[in-house]
């Protein structure tokens, strides 16, 4: 403030001291220039009480910001988690599974051959099978079985032969698709078609019949002939590896919870150098 009394004084001061030595020097001068010199203090006066009071008017303000004493800012309200429900999903009930995983299987029954086999081979022979399946729902999986069928020569193919007896038997190998038919609770089908492979093996224990001699249509099927005759000594023994397929179905009755009682049907065939082995199977057994 008294930085800026100087500054002002300093600047007007001049100016207003010159009319007062004039009117010294002119006292016996005229009224205007008597008054004229006394203007200059009036007014410098004022201007200095002007500041003097803005300079005291400030620094109240200034005194009273500084006791003021600084207000608190409200506290910021902690941010509320935000929900996704992308993220929170209800967990997914597990559905039962309403179908075994696995499956095996065995039965026993009778054989009707069929075909060029029947020509040769009596009907009601005994068969054997046993099988496992691995099942992806409860209408579908695949099944794999191990079959023996017996093959007794009828009278007339022995006398073919010239022997008086004589055995033969098919060893199989198969591989399906399975497709199961859901009836009832307790009730229910199936059906099956696919490859095979068919070892059939045989023996006649005796035979006038002289080798290098012509084949009759019971050495065709015997698998033994060698450009149209019968070869030296190999010719009462067989052994073909046949190459086929074979179908069927069955049904099958729950017992448990964990076993079944099935009859099934299986037809199968093979062939290797026009020679065939063609059978139907009867089989009843268990499935767990």
């Amino acid at each position: 403030m008294f930085e800026r009394f100087v500054k002002v004084v300093g600047s007007v001061g001049p100016t207003c001291l010159a009319p007062i030595r004039s009117a010294r020097i002119k006292i016996r001068s005229t009224k205007i220039k008597i008054w004229s010199g006394m203007l200059c203090p009036v007014m410098l006066c004022g201007i200095l009480f002007c500041l003097l009071a803005t300079e005291v008017v400030q620094a109240q303000q200034a005194q009273q910001a500084q006791q003021a004493p600084d207000t608190p800012k409200p506290a910021a309200a902690p941010a509320q988690p935000q929900e996704n429900p992308e993220v929170e999903t209800p967990t997914r009930r597990v559905k039962p599974r309403d179908y075994r995983t696995w499956l095996f299987n065995a039965g026993a029954g009778a054989n009707l051959p069929n075909g060029t086999t029947e020509q040769y081979v009596r009907g009601g022979a005994p068969v054997a099978d046993v099988g496992a399946a691995r099942n992806f729902s409860k209408y579908f999986g695949f099944r794999m079985d191990f079959s023996w069928t017996d093959l007794p020569l009828r009278t007339s193919a022995l006398q073919l032969a010239q022997a008086r007896s004589g055995s033969d038997h098919v060893y199989g190998l198969s591989f399906d698709p399975e497709v199961y038919i859901p009836v009832t609770s307790v009730y229910s089908g199936y059906a099956l078609i696919g490859p095979g492979f068919y070892r059939r093996s045989g023996k006649i224990d005796s035979s006038n019949a002289v080798p290098g001699g012509s084949c009759n249509a019971f050495w065709d099927w015997w698998g033994t002939c060698l450009n149209g005759s019968l070869p030296l000594g190999t010719f009462q023994k067989e052994n073909q590896n046949q190459f086929g397929f074979n179908y069927g179905g069955g049904i099958a009755r729950k017992m448990t919870d964990k076993i079944d009682l099935y009859t099934e049907f299986r037809a199968l065939h093979g062939s290797r150098r026009g020679n065939s082995t063609d059978a139907r199977t009867l089989t009843i057994g268990l499935r767990w």
